[in-house]
């Protein structure tokens, strides 16, 4: 039980990454541009898919509340600005996205949105920064204060993870979009790449200078090279589909490239919850807990989840078509209001 939850956790955490990853890019290269009709086009682009994204993030919530309780009131502790933080950027989020097409002066919403998804990304990449230098335990209590997480290696994977974001959401704009937009995004994928790259190495130097804790995980576990060749074999042939001007193999590569990126630090916090305070085994719930909500959650509704997900790109794939915006149409502003969308529009 303890295993299916760990992994029901991880799949979550992975899917929130890479699919509110690319909206929440988007969403900060909306804020670079200055074209109302190039916003538009990028808000349609990820309008039906952003409120399904972060679902995940729920899921994983619940997720680590219910089965992993221990874990989930000491991170909570620890991380509650960061994390307050987050919540507050997705909201303005989901508000602007929704109000801008109702209000006059539509630039507030549009830096609201911009603010929003950066802030949001930043938050993420710093706490996933605070994890992996690792959080002050005395006596297995969390005693760093409520400001404890913020140095410099958990703010650099902040900007980091914003790169990260911005190059994923560029990506997805060359799959979706075309014309203006697809060849700006395609422009910028370089940068993006050139300024992930450039955070790695710097990354890579801060933890071995500091000698962090984790570094001796990749050492004693020499597999982990597997996701870093898999990494660098898909940073390789991102570069090459960029030369060749393909539109679908970018967003791939990159996607491969966070698969690798989680793979690795999964690995190297196993087995601990928290590295490397709590592990697995003591932050997880009674066996009881865990099996009955195997029977409802675990058998059920998460699977039901994945096919909603499925489903749901299955049916909008394919680019994106100019004729018709759910956003511009007055007094539709929810994708539900209008129907289901034309094979004109998405390329269904």
């Amino acid at each position: 039980m303890v295993m299916f939850w760990v992994l029901v956790l991880a799949n979550s955490m992975l899917l929130y990454l890479l699919l509110d990853g690319f909206d929440l890019g988007v969403g900060m290269l909306f804020g670079l541009t200055r074209s109302e009709a190039s916003r538009s086009i990028m808000l349609r682009t990820i309008a039906p898919f952003w409120d399904g994204n972060e679902t995940w993030l729920i899921v994983a919530a619940v997720v680590l509340w219910s089965a992993f309780p221990v874990a989930y009131a000491t991170l909570l502790s620890a991380l509650y600005v960061p994390v307050v933080v987050m919540l507050a950027g997705l909201v303005l989020r989901g508000v602007s996205f929704e109000f801008r097409n109702e209000a006059q002066r539509r630039w507030i919403w549009d830096i609201c949105f911009a603010c929003g998804s950066l802030a949001a990304s930043f938050m993420q990449g710093v706490m996933v920064g605070a994890l992996v230098e690792g959080l002050q335990f005395t006596d297995g209590q969390y005693s760093g204060g409520a400001f404890g997480w913020m140095t410099s290696f958990a703010v650099l994977c902040g900007v980091g993870l914003c790169f990260g974001y911005a190059l994923l959401g560029a990506c997805w704009l060359v799959r979706k979009s075309d014309g203006k937009i697809r060849a700006d995004a395609r422009r910028a994928i370089p940068v993006f790449a050139t300024a992930v790259l450039v955070f790695l190495a710097v990354v890579f130097l801060h933890a071995l200078t500091k000698h962090l804790p984790i570094m001796h995980r990749w050492i004693d576990r020499p597999y982990l090279l597997v996701f870093q060749a898999i990494g660098c074999v898909a940073a390789l042939v991102l570069a090459r589909s960029i030369l060749r001007h393909d539109d679908r193999l970018p967003f791939r590569m990159v996607t491969l490239i966070f698969v690798s990126a989680f793979g690795t630090l999964a690995l190297s916090f196993w087995p601990y919850m928290i590295p490397f305070a709590i592990t697995i085994d003591s932050a997880a719930a009674p066996h009881s807990s865990l099996a009955f909500m195997f029977w409802g959650a675990g058998i059920f509704v998460y699977p039901l989840m994945l096919l909603y997900a499925v489903v749901g790109y299955r049916v909008f794939r394919g680019k994106m078509g100019l004729a018709a915006d759910h956003h511009q149409d007055s007094g539709n502003a929810h994708l539900g209001k209008i129907g289901s969308p034309r094979p004109a529009e998405w390329g269904v």
